[in-house]
């Protein structure tokens, strides 16, 4: 038997899954209840602040990213932009047990997805539902999740990086396309590729 003596670096050090892109790891940093944005640092793999969200708006879902994923090229050409945001690919996660804590790794299947666009960049969103979830494992696709749910997320999205000063996110941030699980998983199969390529650059 074999086993790690230290705590996995969250974005290098677990794997993205041995079924990817039907099913992924995701490393959630943020819970529906949060009102301080937590983010990995990219270095250390410590969940750290990154901001105290200026105004009441929380996200609908648990929120991280997919380990051993990278938005490059690859997912900025499936955009159609020039760039990707350079950070791991984000993933929201539907569970409807209340998940207590983040720092902690979960099994998702992507649904669908939102094409966001950030100071023309890609920053793509993969929605997923928690593996054996007794409520949300019946959706299988973007069309079984409610208009509202979208609607509050693509809000979140739009407003999360406002700030008490009035800057308007929305004037530099859109959302493109709200797309099915089938593009998800080219998605996250061009990440996949994208941080391959930035590993082997590196």
């Amino acid at each position: 038997m074999t086993f790690n003596k230290f705590t996995a670096h969250p974005w290098h050090g677990i794997s993205i899954h041995q079924d990817s892109p039907n099913a992924v790891n995701a490393f959630i940093e943020i819970l529906p209840t949060d009102v301080i944005k937590y983010e990995v640092d990219k270095q250390s793999g410590h969940l750290k602040v990154d901001r105290p969200q200026s105004f009441s708006n929380i996200c609908p879902t648990l929120y991280g990213f997919v380990p051993q994923t990278y938005c490059g090229a690859l997912v900025a050409q499936f955009a159609n932009v020039t760039k990707g945001d350079q950070d791991p690919l984000d993933i929201c996660v539907f569970s409807e047990r209340p998940i207590t804590h983040s720092n902690i790794l979960m099994e998702a299947r992507p649904i669908g997805g939102l094409r966001l666009i950030d100071k023309g960049e890609a920053d793509d969103k993969i929605l997923a539902v928690l593996k054996n979830d007794s409520v949300y494992s019946s959706w299988t696709d973007i069309m079984h999740i409610p208009e509202p749910l979208i609607n509050r997320l693509q809000h979140y999205f739009l407003t999360y990086k406002n700030q008490a000063t009035g800057t308007n996110q929305a004037a530099v941030c859109r959302i493109d396309k709200i797309y099915d699980a089938k593009t998800a998983k080219e998605v996250i199969s061009r990440s996949q590729k994208d941080y391959e390529n930035l590993v082997k650059n590196s």
